[in-house]
């Protein structure tokens, strides 16, 4: 008798685990109440090799260290900051050892080593610092005008953890031997009211993103008073809050002043009829835990309209479609998460081991489709220099053997104001040069040999 063929993808329920930290030996005494202090969290984020050694003991070999201390000193972007909470949730199911540690998905985005990164290709050659020309488009420090109607607020460039693959690598975080920071000047009072001067400026502007770094960063009365600053200009309609931390660093979100005031601007929005939503960013599955959970349902309960995710696509950590769907599942069905977007990784320098070109990512939206629920199925989009986000499957032309497409757009950017050919130019985004065929590579290799001769 014929054996049913099966499906690609068996979906089984996983419900939420909180890993045991004790398994850590510089966390074995570490009681619950410490663990869901968020003060004690922030205290106890590992920032250096040897906060590393302390929590990880003998644990691991000495060429793992070896390993990150070579990239934190030549290819790492990003400093290295990293809550307990998240920390955690590598290698969740056991004491962690080399092996499983080197191969684990959070880790390869959180704390990247050397002998992850592509050594022949390390950063695209078009690679750059503001990737997305953010910076270029700022109207006020820190307030990008890129979409016609949405602005990008960045009211910090701090975050309670640093991700590897940080598109604003440009602005947020501290200097790296490898990249010397840009900072912002003006003090947070004066930066604020700039914002605010502008949006009542341009009533086309109906839609903020407030972000940084990351909101969970800004003291509360500081991002209150902000908030409803926002709430007082009329043609303002949504506001979305962005903050990683809600996974990262969720005990901050559970916080009674937080919890307080995020139901006091919730009921604000409510009143004047603006949509307030809160956006995190999770790429892999076992960064879910029932405190995630619980500071996801805190949020909806104190009047929140919706708790979305932004993804990023990374190889090695959740460029699959097990990976993808296991994720979206447990978002939706476990933690009150609503799966949003999955973006492809910006073309940032010393990033070309994370990428995936177009193709894969429109495999990936393809084989997606028909497990989740239409709501809860998230879009795969690129985010185009100059260009903004599209939908994979929006490109105009492929060049598959040398890895550039060609994309258009429907609006300018606010740079872009008196160019009459903004809207019917190309514009080009580029593949990771390994996964070219082998005459794409070479084709990047003389064109590399020419720029630099």
């Amino acid at each position: 008798m014929t054996q049913p063929a099966g499906q690609p993808y068996e979906y089984r329920r996983r419900t939420l685990v909180e890993p045991d930290w004790t398994r850590f030996p510089g966390w074995r005494d570490v009681t619950a109440e410490q663990w869901q202090s968020a003060q004690w969290q922030r205290v106890n984020c590992v920032k250096n090799l040897k906060q590393l050694r302390a929590v990880m003991g003998d644990l691991l070999d000495e060429s793992f260290y070896t390993d990150l201390e070579t990239d934190q000193k030549r290819l790492a972007t990003m400093s290295m900051l990293i809550p307990p909470q998240m920390l955690n949730t590598m290698v969740p199911d056991r004491t962690p050892d080399t092996e499983a540690f080197y191969a684990d998905p959070i880790r390869r985005y959180m704390l990247p080593v050397a002998t992850d990164r592509h050594l022949d290709w390390p950063s695209h050659p078009h690679a750059t610092r503001d990737s997305l020309h953010e910076h270029d488009m700022w109207v006020a420090e820190g307030l990008t005008h890129r979409y016609p109607t949405k602005v990008l607020a960045e009211l910090l460039s701090t975050c309670p953890q640093y991700c590897g693959h940080c598109t604003r690598m440009d602005l947020v975080g501290n200097s790296t031997p490898t990249v010397d920071k840009l900072k912002l000047t003006l003090k947070p009072v004066d930066r604020y009211d700039a914002h605010l001067t502008y949006l009542k400026a341009h009533p086309g502007v109906r839609d903020v993103v407030v972000s940084g770094g990351d909101v969970a960063n800004v003291p509360w009365k500081q991002l209150e008073a902000y908030l409803m600053g926002l709430l007082s200009v009329p043609t303002v309609r949504d506001i979305r809050l962005a903050t990683k931390a809600l996974m990262g660093l969720p005990q901050h979100w559970l916080q009674p002043d937080v919890v307080e005031g995020l139901h006091r601007v919730a009921i604000t929005a409510q009143r004047r009829g603006v949509n307030l939503a809160v956006h995190t960013h999770v790429n892999h599955v076992n960064s879910l835990t029932p405190l995630v959970a619980q500071a996801a349902q805190t949020l909806l309960e104190v009047g929140v309209r919706d708790v979305r995710n932004q993804g990023v696509l990374m190889r090695g950590v959740n460029a699959t479609t097990a990976d993808l769907l296991d994720l979206c599942f447990g978002l939706q069905g476990e933690a009150g998460i609503l799966p949003y977007y999955f973006y492809m990784c910006d073309m940032i320098p010393n990033a070309e081991h994370w990428r995936v070109p177009v193709w894969h990512a429109q495999q990936l939206q393809h084989d997606m489709m028909g497990y989740l629920p239409g709501y809860a199925t998230p879009r795969i989009v690129c985010d185009v220099p100059f260009v903004g986000k599209r939908w994979v499957h929006m490109v105009s032309e492929y060049d598959r053997e040398h890895g550039i497409s060609y994309w258009t757009k429907n609006y300018r950017t606010s740079i872009e104001q008196n160019d009459d050919e903004a809207l019917s130019k190309l514009y080009a985004y580029y593949d990771p040069i390994d996964t070219l065929p082998q005459s794409g590579q070479d084709w990047w290799r003389k064109q590399e040999a020419s720029a630099q001769s």
